[in-house]
Parts: C-alpha cells; structure tokens; sequence
C-alpha cells in the first residue's frame, strides 16, 4: 500500500532513444536518483514518472524547523509530515534540482524535454469531504470548510477562501446600504423640486448638442433621464459614501482580527518565510548559501521610468476612448435614421463602455507580460519577493487600466469642452461631448453598471466554461493505446497507478498564477465597489451576487477540473492587505470627488443657502431648490454660433425665443465670461472635499483604532505559550545551577 503513495508525477513525450532530448531526461532523474529518490515508470501515450521522495528528507525538515509539523509531540520525533507539506518539499527539491549541464526543471520544461510535472488529486477521505461540503452549487449558501481545505491545498489556498467568504459576507451590509440608498432615491426623492422643473420646462429651449443634424430641443425632452439621476443624486448619496468610506476600514480591522485567529489556530502566527526558504534550501543541498539582499538605484530607476511610460499609454487608450465617444457622438447624430440620431449620446456611452471592457480584456494580457519583464529586471531574491513586486505593478497597471475612463468621465466629462460658439474641438474638427443636461453622474452610473455587469458575467462564464471545455477535449484526445510487448510491458500497462495518473494528467494545468488571477480579480471588484460606489449604489450588491457564485465556481475548477495545486504555507493574505488598504484611502478621495465635482449636490446647496427665494423673503411651505434649473442655465444669442455650424437647426415648430438657446453653466449673457455664482460653487466645491475627505479619513482612523487587529484571546494564548516555553527552559536550567 505504501509503495503505491507517489508525491509527484512527471510527464514526457516519448523521445528515441540516443536523442538529446532523452539524454538530458535520463541525467535529471540521475539526479533525484542520487537524492535517494524512489521514481517508478509508465509508458502510455507518453511517458509517466512517479517520484517519492526518501524518508529522511521530511526527517530532516522536522528537525531544522521546530514548526508546527514537528511540535505535536516530541516523543515521537519522526512522525510523519501532513500530505500538503510533503508535497512542498518535493516540489521545491525538484525546482531546484540542478543536472551536470546547470540545467533545472524549469528548463527542460522550456526545452519539451518534460511537459509536465504535477502533484496527484488522490481518492482519500479529504478530498471526498470537500467535494461533498465545498465542490458543488447545492452547499452554495453553506459555511466553507476552511480547516479541510487547508489540509488538501495548503494555507495559502485556504486564506483566500477566508478572506474571499469574509469579504462576501461583509457585502451583505454594503449592499443593503446600496439598496437603501436607491430606495430612498426611489421613493423620498423621486418627488425632488430639481427634477419636477426640469418634467415642466416645456418653454425652455436649449442649444443643439451636436454641429450638424442637431436641431434646439426642449428641456422637458429629458424627463425621465432626470428622474434617473436623482434616483442616485440626492442626499442619501452623500451618507452613503460615508457609510461606504466606513465600511471599507472595519473589512480591513475586522478581517485582521479574524486572519490573527486563523494563524494561531494553525500555529503557523510567529512563522517565517525566510526561515522555511533556508530550510528548505539546506534539505535540497546542504553545501547552499543564501542568496544576499541587493538593492539597484540604477535598475529602480528603470524600472520606474518603464513603469511611467506603460501608464502613460493606458491613459492614452482612455483618451482614445474619449475621441472614439465624441467622434462616435458627431456621427450618429448625422444619420438618417431618426433612433439613432434621437439617441446618439446613450448610444456613444454605451458603445463606448463596451469598448472600455474590450480593452480591459487585452490589456489585462499585456499589462501581465510587463509587470513580468519589469520583475525580472529587478532580479528579485526570492519567489515570494518576485510575487510581491509583480502584486503591486499589476494592480498599478490593472487600475489605471479599469479607471482611465471612469476618472474622464467622472471629473472632467462636460467641464473642458468650452462653451456654444467656442467649442473645444479634437483636431480642430469635433466636438467633445458634453454631459446630459440631467447632470455628469448618470454618464458614470451607466459606465460603471456596464463595465461591472460585463466583467461578471462574461469573465465568470469564461472562467468556467474554458477549464470545462478544455478538460472535456483532453479526455476525448486519447490516441489508441500502445500495445507493444517489450520486456515487461504487459504487466506495466495493467498498473493501477496508470489509471490515476492519466486522469490527473488530463485536468487542466495549474499554473503559478492560479490563485494570484483569482486574488486580482476580487481586488479590482472591490475597487469598483469602493472607489466610485457614489456614483453606482448598487455595486456591492453585483459584488455580493458574483461572489456567492464565484467561491463555488474556484472551488469546483480546483477540485474538478484542474489538476492539483502545490500547497504554499502562508499566514495572511500578503501585498494583497497593503493593496486593499490603499483602495480604502482612495476610495474616500473617489467618492469625496464625485459628490462634490461629478454630483450636482454643491450647487443645488449653493443655490438653495445664497439664490433661492428662501434667502430673500421667509417662505416657510416653499422648497428652497425652487428655480434652480432656471438659474443653472446660462443664455447663449445663436447669432454667436461658429459659422460652420449649420443654420438648418431648427426643429419644426420650435424656434428659439428671442434669437436665444440656454446650456448648463454659469457664464454672463453679454461675455460668456464666468459669473460670480460659478467662483461661489467652485469654492463649495473645493470646501466640501477638503470637509468631507478630512471626516471620512478621521472616522476611518477612528475605526482602526476601535478596533484591535488581533483580540486579547489570541494574545493571550501568545502570551502563555511564550511564558510556558521559558518556564520548561528553566527547568533545564536549574538542575545545573545546583550542581554547580
């Protein structure tokens, strides 16, 4: 029974015999021979080898590192190692096995020389558990079973799924919060004084949005899309993203608690990457010294330089965006048919948050091959030092990547494209579109809405159905089976560890990055559900659907459908923590932007304490945001009109009142200069972000503070393992004091 217990398989092509190929074969597994290696061979359609590593190896392990594996018991100094631990020995011995040519692993793999090398899915009572309690959608409401987890994939698997099930729980608030918002929107707001008068503005005609085809249009044509924006626009926005700046910190605290918890309970609290890499170095080979810290201003330099110019041409796609949308926007405005020309803004924000997603979904490809190449020019120390470095240039990458566009939108939609008779044009030719009359912020709603829906339903179907389809291909691609009946063949072919390590060969491939795709996934939607979460209520509650999906579809694919993953130890979440706190700052900056620069809360604000009628006479029954529309559009003569504009703007029937058309903003009718008002709402605007950024930073540290990163039961359990270990130290001690 034991002999049949194989750590790893490694998977050839059948290479003739003499082949350079084959030699280069032969000389590695020399190698892990001398190692004292057991490997055992299965020819098929390819050839198989299973490798179990000799006993005094883990012996070895248990006794440099005085880790959890070892400190059960000490009576029974070689007991054997938990099955996740021995599969991370063996798979960093084979990474660093070294043949006569300095050839590693990883090079013959590079060179066909072995196509694979994987740990085995085995048929044992853990494995079975987790597909039972974990592995299938009919648990998907059910608890996770960490502690089993951890045994069959390692920490490091298991404290993704801790921190992605303690997220997804904390979503349950952010989302009724979300909810609660868009009802009140919905209901104590859908009656707002702002968009009755916009629904009664039958006499208000506005300039044409476009330069040619566009003719003056009426105010109360936008009806519904006001009563949209102010679904989202109100004050209940403004509490939201307090709420939301809030609920960020307490994740962050209260996951700490949780993840301090979770390493104690495992032991694994005060334990030591480094340490464990030196160790491990050693077993391989005992004659290794450590590879020393080194630091390159030069390469730093470089590397920063590149890393500016690949942002730099990110932000360029979201201004190509921006043109494709005012382009986009000219067009269709000139075409025949009446839905197109009648609805060429929702038309080009929506074409254009389309496209957006597009990008994401090739760039996401390129930004990965940079963030690699950048890596390798640092030369990192170590593996986890080269993940760590890779973490944070990608997310950079992945940020600018997802929020070029929303940032455009969100603060500068609508406020530099000039105004009629003196346009901002690009390349002298189109307009830069403008925003809806209703307000900038429902531009961004409907971005953020689609961007969000696309990346969840389309990422998650591709996610499962490519691993699926792909499996489904392998199993089908099994040539006739090699029949020859050379020495010994026969009773080769009945082995019964052919079955299993064919059916392990045909999952998908794990690779290094498996977990890390899955970390950067959720980081990015957590940044969509923090940073512009003003703008768009409903996204924690999209982020709660998806990840409800999302832990049951990884768990599924890992169990099912890939091939098993080398178990890491860890005992938190990494550069991944620092990531999240930094999206918790910036999304107080986001969101404090968006209600005073994207929002109209400031001027509505402005206008009800120093315009409206309520500062001139005491009206106690009157709405204070009376006149409001009125006031926050500015009165354009058409004879102003650029002269290639086109006369024939006039829509049948509708000719503007005295030569005149009004557009939002404030500017003096004789000069187009800015009005005073305009310099009073800036103001406003700039107090409020100071005010609000300054709160909600202060609430955020307040909360950090409250809230201890580890509870006093883990510190104390700490604390008595500390004093219980001095205390049997001394009892060694003393005897020899009194000899002495």
């Amino acid at each position: 029974q034991n002999e049949e217990k194989w750590d790893f398989v490694l998977v050839s092509d059948i290479h003739e015999m003499g082949s350079e190929k084959e030699i280069k074969r032969k000389k590695f597994l020399d190698e892990l021979s001398k190692k004292g290696f057991t490997i055992k061979k299965i020819e098929d359609t390819k050839l198989f080898y299973g490798v179990r590593a000799p006993q005094h190896i883990f012996w070895k392990y248990q006794c440099l590192l005085t880790n959890p594996d070892s400190r059960q018991q000490n009576s029974s100094a070689h007991q054997d190692v938990p099955v996740t631990t021995r599969i991370r020995i063996v798979h960093f011995i084979l990474q660093n096995t070294v043949t006569c040519d300095l050839e590693k692993l990883h090079d013959l793999m590079k060179k066909k020389v072995f196509e694979a090398a994987f740990p085995l899915h085995k048929k044992e009572e853990i494995r079975e558990i987790l597909k039972k309690k974990w592995a299938r959608w009919r648990v998907i409401f059910k608890e996770q079973p960490i502690e089993e987890i951890r045994c069959y994939f390692g920490e490091k698997v298991a404290l993704y799924f801790a921190w992605l099930g303690w997220y997804t729980y904390m979503l349950i608030f952010a989302a009724l919060a979300g909810l609660a918002t868009v009802a009140a929107g919905a209901t104590v707001f859908s009656t707002s004084q702002v968009s009755k008068e916009i629904c009664d503005a039958n006499n208000t005609i506005m300039c044409p949005l476009c330069d040619q085809n566009c003719s003056f249009w009426l105010l109360s044509d936008t009806c519904t899309y006001a009563k949209v924006t102010h679904m989202i626009d109100n004050e209940a926005t403004v509490a939201f993203a307090i709420i939301m700046a809030v609920w960020a910190t307490v994740f962050l605290e209260l996951w700490k608690r949780e993840r301090a918890t979770v390493a104690t309970n495992w032991d694994l609290y005060g334990w030591d990457e480094e340490e464990e890499e030196l160790a491990l170095q050693l077993i391989n080979n005992s004659q290794h010294e450590p590879r020393l810290y080194q630091h390159s201003y030069w390469r730093s330099t470089i590397v920063l330089i590149l890393a500016l110019l690949m942002i730099t041409l990110l932000i360029g796609i979201a201004h190509a965006l921006v043109i494709y949308r005012a382009v986009a926007m000219a067009l269709l405005a000139q075409s025949e048919a009446d839905l197109l020309s009648k609805h060429a803004d929702t038309i080009a924000v929506m074409t254009g948050a389309v496209l957006h997603y597009i990008t994401i979904v090739i760039m996401t490809r390129v930004n990965r091959h940079v963030a690699l190449f950048l890596c390798d020019l640092e030369k990192p120390r170590t593996f986890s030092q080269r993940e760590k470095n890779f973490t944070v240039k990608i997310f950079i990458f992945q940020f600018f990547t997802n929020f070029s566009s929303l940032i455009y939108i969100a603060f500068f939609l609508g406020r530099i494209n000039g105004h009629p008779g003196h346009y901002v044009r690009i390349a002298g030719h189109w307009r830069l579109e403008e925003c809806h009359p209703s307000g900038c912020i429902t531009d961004l709603f409907i971005q953020m809405a689609v961007i969000m829906t696309l990346k969840q339903t389309i990422s998650n179907i591709m996610e499962y159905l490519i691993p699926w389809i792909s499996h489904q291909l392998r199993k089908k691609q099994k040539p006739p089976k090699r029949r020859s009946m050379m020495l010994g063949e026969e009773e080769e072919a009945e082995d019964p560890c052919k079955r299993q390590w064919l059916n392990n060969y045909e999952l998908n491939e794990v690779n290094i990055f498996s977990l890390f795709n899955e970390y950067l996934e959720m980081v990015i939607q957590y940044s969509f559900t923090t940073i512009f979460v003003a703008a768009f209520p409903l996204a924690p509650l999209l982020a709660l659907i998806n990840n409800v999906i999302e832990i049951h579809m990884d768990a599924i694919k890992m169990m099912r459908l890939r091939r098993r993953m080398v178990p890491r130890k860890a005992n938190d979440i990494g550069i991944w923590l620092q990531v999240l706190e930094a999206i918790g700052t910036l999304a107080v900056i986001g969101n404090g932007l968006v209600i005073a620069i994207t929002s109209d809360f400031i001027p509505v604000q402005v206008y009800k304490y120093m315009y409206s009628p309520c500062t001139r006479e005491n009206r106690t029954g009157m709405d204070c945001s009376t006149g409001y529309i009125n006031n926050s559009l500015s009165v354009f003569r058409v004879q102003d009109f650029e002269p290639h504009t086109k006369a024939g703007m006039e829509r049948p029937g509708l000719a503007p009142t005295g030569l005149c058309c009004r557009y939002r903003d404030y500017r003096n009718a004789d000069d187009y200069t800015y009005t005073v008002q305009f310099w009073h709402i800036f103001a406003a605007r700039l107090a409020f972000l100071i005010l609000f950024e300054h709160v909600a930073l202060c609430v955020k540290l307040i909360a950090a503070w409250y809230i201890p990163d580890v509870p006093q039961k883990v510190k104390n359990q700490i604390l008595w393992e500390k004093y219980n270990n001095l205390h049997s130290e001394l009892r060694w001690v003393m005897p020899w004091k009194v000899a002495g």
